[in-house]
């Protein structure tokens, strides 16, 4: 398995020489090619901050995080954000649609960013419409459609230029059950057709269960990690999660 993202020491410090704030102190942690990985922490442990600076949103005070085997630790500032526009796809909680595009247009506008030819930009749109289960609203804005309707079409948006790593920020928080559990499946869908790499960043052991390894982080260090065993069934692997989330200090979550 190819490894797809390799955070080394990643270090993120706030404050001053006599205050400081240590957010990430030390992570490392790979992720491979097709795998669906969920960070889990209670508030405050460092899994924003760690979102942040494998996203290159934010840059790391130490360590390297490398992904596709480029160091983006050490991208000057243009070349940083041409790797983010092909080599990241962005899934957010609040969805980050723009209100005056139909549910098509915000999908190819990733690709129309890129300059790639009209062709393109349309049959993969609509492909990756298709696989999301949402080719039926691609003329509607979204106000027209429904929360998760929204989501699946932010995820569309986020795999059409397909990415090297697809980072999730809490993308279930604003969707009802039924609509968390039709995006989580997307989610596998889209790793059994297409070999994404998902990061997700949860606070919701439901939608941690779906995945196929937590990374636990507490006080700014990796606390733990828990893989889902061969064939095992999802409820025993969220009551797992459950186990270390208590121990973190977190909420249980229903299975539903």
């Amino acid at each position: 398995m190819a490894i797809v993202l390799q955070a080394s020491d990643v270090k993120k410090y706030y404050g001053g020489k006599n205050n400081v704030t240590k957010a990430l102190d030390g992570v490392s942690f790979g992720v491979g090619e097709g795998e669906f990985v969920g960070v889990m922490g209670a508030s405050g442990s460092g899994k924003t901050t760690l979102l942040n600076c494998v996203s290159t949103i934010d840059r790391p005070t130490g360590g390297k995080v490398a992904i596709g085997g480029a160091d983006v630790t050490a991208m000057p500032p243009k070349a940083l954000a041409r790797f983010r526009r092909e080599a990241l796809g962005f899934i957010f909680q609040d969805f980050n649609l723009l209100d005056t595009l139909t549910a098509f247009e915000n999908i190819a506008l990733a690709l129309t960013i890129l300059k790639r030819p009209a062709s393109e930009v349309a049959a993969r749109a609509r492909d990756a419409a298709g696989i999301l289960g949402i080719s039926d609203v691609l003329g509607k804005f979204p106000y027209q459609m429904s929360g998760g309707q929204r989501q699946r079409v932010a995820c569309a948006r986020a795999i059409v230029t397909r990415p090297a790593l697809v980072l999730a920020d809490e993308p279930t928080g604003a969707l009802d059950s039924k609509s968390a559990r039709a995006l989580l499946e997307c989610f596998r869908r889209l790793i059994a057709e297409r070999n994404a790499t998902i990061l997700m960043v949860t606070h919701d052991a439901f939608a941690a269960s779906h995945c196929g390894r937590i990374i636990f982080i507490r006080d700014g260090r990796l606390f733990c990690e828990l893989s889902r065993g061969a064939g095992e069934a999802r409820r025993s692997f969220f009551e797992r999660i459950i186990e270390i989330v208590s121990s973190l200090g977190g909420d249980e979550n229903d299975v539903g």
